[in-house]
């Protein structure tokens, strides 16, 4: 539950419910329990507060990794200086780019990552060659990947070597896929909006609040 991580990590909470140290209205739970905001829980007797809700942009520098923690790698929380306790929505790339959204709010992320919601990801990517008009209907119609033919696509072409391509697909390092099957290196892969959320003017490593307007969009 999101209400645990701004007490713990989730395998200390799931300790703690195995323990039979939590209890919801009262009553001890076990592993796969739910609970709501209307809920009462309690740890060791303790009430667990109510946390506001976070929603946060994000621009994501090269070079880091998206995670909360990394012994190798700076993660992106390097960069995140607030409070409360938030996880990122997804993931980047350590060599890829801009928007993550960040939030505490589960239902929220959920929407956001599940297949079901077909979030649309619109991605800007620098070729090492111009692209011809024929891959850009090649891409937009699917491509054969080793795990399958990928979905329907946009593709805009911004100059000769610059495209931008919107997919709702989630699978591991997909854009990256896309162009090297068809025999394209990428020097630069920037996610510049995911749903209606645009990254605009938002600096490298700087990140901002969302609207409620942005929140309610999704």
């Amino acid at each position: 539950r999101v209400l645990f991580r701004s007490y713990c990590s989730r395998r200390k909470a799931e300790e703690l419910i195995d323990e039979g140290n939590v209890k919801v209205n009262g009553k001890i739970i076990s592993l796969g329990a739910k609970a709501t905001d209307a809920d009462k829980i309690t740890v060791n007797g303790k009430l667990i507060s109510k946390q506001e809700r976070v929603y946060l942009m994000f621009n994501k520098p090269l070079g880091c990794v998206t995670a909360l923690k990394d012994s190798k790698y700076k993660t992106i929380m390097h960069y995140i200086k607030i409070k409360s306790r938030v996880f990122p929505i997804g993931r980047l790339d350590y060599n890829t780019s801009g928007l993550i959204l960040l939030t505490n709010d589960g239902d929220f992320a959920n929407k956001i990552m599940h297949p079901r919601y077909e979030i649309k990801k619109t991605y800007r990517v620098e070729l090492n060659q111009p692209i011809s008009e024929e891959h850009i209907l090649q891409i937009s119609k699917g491509v054969h990947l080793e795990d399958g033919k990928t979905s329907p696509s946009k593709v805009k072409k911004i100059t000769r070597t610059v495209v931008e391509i919107t997919i709702h697909e989630g699978k591991n390092r997909i854009v990256r896929r896309i162009f090297n099957s068809l025999d394209y290196g990428i020097k630069k892969l920037e996610r510049v909006q995911i749903g209606n959320i645009k990254l605009g003017n938002l600096a490298t490593g700087n990140y901002i609040s969302l609207t409620p307007k942005q929140i309610s969009s999704f």
